[in-house]
Order: structure tokens, then sequence, then C-alpha cells
């Protein structure tokens, strides 16, 4: 079946409200996440951790945590051989000489229980010898700036993730108006439900298991062999329940390492669970941003040129959260119809925590940038801004200047429905102390090849009752994807969807490889997987039927469960007796209805420069505002969010919603309310009661709006979009806010003493 037949049929699943698969077990307490779990005779890990930013290691004394009753093991970097973790191999998983930042590993410990374990932490002692610190991202490319690596002679990480398409400084110097500015984002915590940890032991037969809440099984399983120094074909990587990610769960860190050198040490089985304020205090972060933009536009409004000069604070060391840099590439080239840009990036070095990607990948904090900017240059115009985003927003079936080819596109659509459904009437016209902000967003929506293979397997068997099992290689961390797969396999193949059970997360001597759950690429990318395992295996079960019934395998077809026949509809069987028959068929003949396939997206690797089409598709989306602050405490109240997306087909309304209104959360906590802290390199609000998050009465009314026509590479139409509501949250808020009061605040958080400094000053 062709996918212009599969967009033409009427559908039996896709499209309806289901609620999520894993909901029963979940609400039921069924669930046993990675906190829950136990074996017999296992042990506890606890981190010795500096408590300096920066300091020498000079002596370290464990034989005081070794005469703690029920400690098996104690570890330091003398101790077991291990390999630098990170992007650039820069990260010891346990630190000898030198820390470089307060959450530094310095030595471990396995014991009976978790009491014993920090017993012996605390019996450890460590001579240090204090070092000058750096902790601002500007000042560490001082000359003479304290060296956080001295051996590389610099706090300039070696990246370089700038380009340069078109000639922007003739455009620049063409340009009627040009709007430059420097806005900020802050330090953030992921905080899902699931805190960080490990469950590792080594079995019978010489294998390292590892229970991982861990958003990319296989890269997992490379990382942690090239740090442990054995190889990968010996680790058997297990994904329990995971209660959230965003993000933080692509690298490997150092937790993982430890846990597994413990368990090789003491064959026991070894397990490390951060607890809430272990979690904040020494979790990756969303890695802040400072961004310089500057934009040129026409007298009649449209854009000729973009410049973006960006500083990115890695902390101690590099992961993969600043690959991040490339996420904010496309943006900065995507991001409505840009002739020239220029995008510069400088990755530093700093005694500040590592780093880590999170929900959108750069995406909210570049857009935060780009769309502030892009309303002030509005103004300066004086042009409305739904009209000055109408007339640059991107269009289908174009190419951005970084080479992402732009097949489905329904931006304008989402700009006019936001508009409408917000009530727009122009600037200042929302009453009172009140104000209507928008931004745009353009993300990847069909996976994003960061890696060689950015594909998926799946494999799919139909038992002699008719039982669908559809295994894939994707991770499940509660957004859906699981939910995804049963409606499109039960689609795909013409059966009910109480017949389709789906195993996600599990295990990885078993799964097909699949690069991970990150860039909203799980239901299109995992999601075509399993359609063509299903496409398979609905094939099989017509050429079987077709042997038995005398006739040909183009007349039949197989719908809510029956196959039957094209040209007489009456004449039909239900599919579990063809497939029972098929098996149990007279002379030795009999079959059994298995598939598998591999999906890999028809994205490109981009080049030395970076240009590519690195996504199958991609989505677009503009995010309506309504807030009312009070000028008297800077206050900011949101009172309603109207969230259009171009998703292609949505498959599950519920489930879209679901994002929508989690990524508005997100969004509203990351422009208003969130901040972790930092003092000298030390989290100094480590704990939910000092760290705030939004509250329920913190939410505003959310529309959640579909725009746009279904995709034709997508599964059944569909598109990537669990990112994508947080990205256009922030700055929508601020342009609001600006709209509201008539100042405008650059950095995030937007708190009520930044509004009230900035009406105090306007006042002046």
């Amino acid at each position: 079946m062709t996918s212009v037949e599969l967009m033409a049929r009427e559908f039996s699943h896709i499209g309806s409200r289901v609620p999520k698969y894993d909901a029963p077990e979940k609400v039921s307490g069924d669930v046993q996440y990675l906190l829950d779990l136990e074996m017999p005779g296992m042990l506890h890990a606890k981190v010795l951790r500096s408590p300096y930013p920066h300091a020498r290691i000079v002596s370290v004394d464990v034989s005081g945590a070794l005469r703690v009753p029920g400690v098996v093991d104690v570890i330091t970097a003398k101790d077991v051989k291990l390999n630098n973790l990170g992007y650039l191999k820069d990260h010891p998983p346990l630190k000898w000489g030198k820390v470089r930042s307060v959450r530094d590993e310095v030595a471990a410990v396995a014991a009976v229980d978790p009491e014993r374990a920090l017993e012996a932490i605390h019996a450890i002692k460590v001579e240090y010898e204090p070092l000058p610190s750096v902790t601002d991202p500007l000042r560490a490319l001082d000359p003479g700036a304290p060296l956080v690596h001295e051996e590389f002679g610099t706090n300039r990480a070696n990246l370089d993730f700038s380009l340069e398409f078109g000639d922007v400084d003739d455009a620049i110097s063409r340009a009627d108006i040009v709007v430059e500015g420097t806005y900020s984002t802050q330090y953030v915590a992921h905080n899902p439900g699931d805190t960080m940890g490990a469950l590792a032991w080594v079995d019978a037969h010489g294998t390292l298991n590892v229970i991982a809440n861990t958003q990319t099984p296989f890269l997992y399983q490379r990382w942690l062999a090239e740090s442990l120094g054995i190889p990968a074909y010996s680790i058997r990587v297990i994904q329990p329940y995971i209660g959230g990610a965003f993000g933080r769960n692509l690298d490997v860190y150092p937790h993982d390492v430890i846990v597994a050198a413990l368990a090789m040490r003491t064959r026991r089985p070894v397990k490390l669970q951060f607890t809430r304020s272990e979690e904040l205090q020494n979790a990756p972060t969303k890695q802040p941003l400072i961004a310089r933009v500057r934009q040129g536009a026409t007298k009649d409004g449209r854009l000729v040129a973009r410049e973006v000069d960006a500083v990115i604070d890695a902390g101690a060391y590099v992961g993969w959260g600043v690959f991040d840099a490339r996420v904010m590439q496309y943006t900065v080239t995507g991001l409505y119809r840009v002739p020239a840009v220029r995008f510069r990036t400088t990755v530093v070095y700093t005694n500040n925590p590592y780093t880590a990607a999170m929900r959108s990948a750069g995406n909210s904090q570049i857009t935060f940038a780009v769309e502030s900017n892009t309303e002030e240059l509005a103004e300066r115009l004086g042009m409305d801004p739904v009209e000055f985003r109408l007339l640059n927003a991107n269009a289908p079936n174009t190419v951005t200047p970084q080479g992402a080819k732009i097949t489905t596109c329904a931006m304008s659509d989402a700009i006019k429905e936001a508009a409408r459904r917000i009530g727009w009437r122009g600037r200042h016209s929302a009453g009172p102390n009140r104000g209507i902000g928008f931004a745009c967003y353009f993300h990847v929506g069909g996976g994003a090849r960061i890696y060689r293979s950015d594909g998926c397997g799946a494999t799919l068997k139909v038992d002699d009752f008719g039982g669908v099992v559809v295994t894939v290689g994707g991770t499940e961390i509660g957004e859906g994807l699981d939910t995804g797969i049963q409606l499109i396999t039960a689609e795909a193949l013409g059966i009910p969807r109480d017949r389709v059970r789906v195993v996600i997360n599990g295990d990885s001597t078993i799964r097909l490889w699949d690069v991970g759950t990150h860039a909203s690429r799980g239901t299109f990318i995992c999601g075509n997987a399993a359609l063509r395992a299903a496409l398979d295996a609905k094939r099989q079960i017509l050429e079987g039927a077709a042997q038995l019934l005398g006739t040909q395998s183009s007349d039949l077809d197989l719908r809510d469960g029956f196959v039957y026949s094209r040209s007489d509809p009456s004449r039909r069987m239900e599919y579990d007796k063809i497939v029972r028959r098929m098996h149990f068929s007279k002379g030795a003949r009999g079959t059994v209805v298995v598939a598998s396939s591999f999906y890999e997206p028809p994205s490109e690797e981009p080049d030395d420069r970076w240009y590519g089409n690195v996504s199958a598709a991609y989505g677009f989306g503009c995010q309506a505002v309504l807030v009312e602050v009070d000028r008297e405490t800077g206050r900011v109240k949101v009172l309603k969010v109207v969230s259009a997306h171009d998703a292609g087909r949505v498959i599950n309304p519920n489930g879209f919603e679901g994002q929508v209104q989690g990524g508005v959360a997100m969004g509203i906590g990351l422009a208003l309310l969130e901040e972790l802290v930092l003092s000298d390199g030390r989290v100094v609000n480590g704990s939910f009661e000092d760290y705030r998050m939004p509250r329920i009465t913190d939410m505003p009314e959310i529309e959640a709006v579909s725009v746009g026509q279904p995709d034709p590479e997508g599964p059944f139409g569909v598109k990537g979009m669990a990112e994508s509501p947080v990205i256009p949250t922030g700055p929508a808020i601020a342009n609001a806010v600006a709209d509201a009061i008539g100042v405008r605040v650059r950095d995030l958080p937007i708190t009520p003493e930044k509004i009230w400094r900035n009406l105090s000053a306007k006042t002046q």
C-alpha cells in the first residue's frame, strides 16, 4: 500500500482520542521505576563530591570509610582505570589531581544500605588546595583568567559552530532599519519525576547488566563500554519505566560508570539513585545562553539579514548539551525567510556545573533571543507584529540558507489562527496593564541527523490467536510514544487496537537499534518503522489468505479484524483464523507471521559547513499569550495561551493537547519563575522549597490548535511536535509584557524585581 493510499483511506484509529497505552499500569501503581527496583544482595552507592569549584587534590584517605561496618568497597581514580566521558572526552568519571566544579566526583562507596554508604562518604578525608575560580563565561575569556583545563591553554572549548550564508555585512549596510540587542537565559533544572541513577550487576556469563533511565540505550551501551574499556557486546542495557527526562538522560554520566565499576569489582548488584536534593545539586542543567542579535529589514518589513553572536557556558566539562548550538544554527538560519545569515558561537569552560540538553535542545534559548529582537524590529518599523511575521513567514517547498528542505509548512495559518483566537486588535489594545505577545518557532519534525544513523528498527509478530506484539527500538519517557505505536500498528494492520501490545523500554539484546528519544523524533521515526513492519505483516496475512481461499491477494484487504474480498465484501473471515490456518496447514507448509523493518529517514548528514537537510520534516507554529502585569509588585499573570502548531496529522488529540499543556507549563516556568541560582559555582537553591516551579495556580487557559496538512513522509502524515510548545512560550510572554507596560526584559527569567526596576528606570 502506497503512502498516498494510506493517506486517502478512512481511518479506524488514527485521529481518535484514546488514553495513554501505559495509563492503566501507572494509575494502578503497578509500574516499577528505577527507584522501586531491588535485587538480592544489592549494595547501595554514594559519591563523595568536591566542596570547591576549583582546587587541587593533595591527598585522599579512604581508610576511615573502609572501617565503617557494612562497607564493601571504596574507589578513587587510583583504584580503577576509567576513560574520559563527554563530547570532547574531557570528563574523567572520578577525578584525581584536580577538581573543576563543586559536583566533581572524588570517591565512591558501595555499602549494604544508603545510610552506611553515606556514613562512609563522610569518613573519607580529602586535602584540597583551593584555586581561583571563574564562573562568569565572559570573564573566563579574558586574558589571565583562571584556566579550568590548563592542558588546553584556554577556556575557549575546541568547538566551532560558526556559519555564514549570504553576504551579511552588505545586507546590513543596505537595510533600512537595523535593530540590535543582547539577550540571556538562565540555568534551569530539568526536574523530571524520576531522579538520576543506575543499577548494575555482572551475571554468570560475565555480562555487565545495567538498568538505567537513559533516553539513548544503544549510545549508552557504546559510551559506557568506552569509559570502562570493555567490549560493548559484553554490556546489556535495560530500561525500566522512566518518569520523564527532558533531555537530561541523553549522556552517559560519571555515576553510570561508577556504579558499573563497583558492580564489576564487588560482583554484586550495585544501585545508585539521586535523592531530590542530590538531583538539584548534582544533575546536569540546561545551559545558559548570552546572545547578541542583529537583524536588518527593508522599510516595507522584509527581513534581509540576521547575525547572532552566542556565548554558551559549558561548565567544567563539555557534554552533549553544547551540541545544542547545532539546533540554534537551524533556528538562526531557518526561522522566517532571511537570505543572509551569520551565526558565531563561543563555548566556554567555567567552574560552573556542566550542562545537558533540555527539551528543544537550545531552541527555546535562541528563539527567545531572535523573537524578542524580531518584535523590537517590527516596532521600530511601525508594523503590526502579526503582519510582520506573516510577511516573512516560512513557506512550503522552500530551502533555508542552511539547506533545510521545507516540504509541508503552515506557519502563516498558525500565525493567523493564534491572532484570531487570542483576540488581536493591535498593539496596546488588550486593556489596562494587559498585553498580547506573539512568537513563532521552527523545529525539526522528522528526526535530526546529528548521528550517522537516525533510524529505528521494529519487529512484529502475530500469534495464533490474533494477538500482535510490536517491539520498537525507541524509548518511552512519558511522551506517549507507545500509544502512537499502538495506533499506527492497529491502523496499518486493520485490526482492533486492543489486539496490539507494544514492547518499548526493555532489553538492548532483544530490541533493534534506535538512536534514542530526542528531537521530537519518536512517533515520526519509530512510527515509520512500526508502520513498515505492520504493512509487511498484513501482506503476509493477505497472501496466506489468498492461498487458503483460492483468490488473488490483490482482491483482499484486512479491515476491522476481517480479511474480506474487495469485489465481494460479504466474503470475509476473521484474520486470526487465517493466521491459525497458515500456521497449522497440512503438508508441512506451515508458516507464522513475523515481520521486521528498519526505517532510515531521507535526511542528510550535514557537511563541514553544517549545510544539509538534517530532518525529514520540519514543524512550525505560533504562540499568542495574554498577560496581566501588576505595576506595583511587578508580578506577571499569564491569562491565556493560544498554541497553534503545524504538526501534520494529529494521530491522538489527547496526546497532542497533553504535549501542548506540558510544554506551555514548562515554558511559563522558564519565562517567569525558574532559575538555578549559583554562587561561586555552588547551587544555593537546591530544594523545591527554594527552587520555584509553576504550580496549578500559575496555569492559564490553554488552547491547543492544530493547523496544516499531513506530511507525506510521516507515518499517516504525522510530524513530531513534543518539544515545540516550550520553544515560543518565553519570547511570547516577554513580548506580551512589553505590550502591557512598555518596557522590555531581555534576560530570563522575567522576575517582578526586573520589571519593577525597568518601570522605575522608565519613569525617571
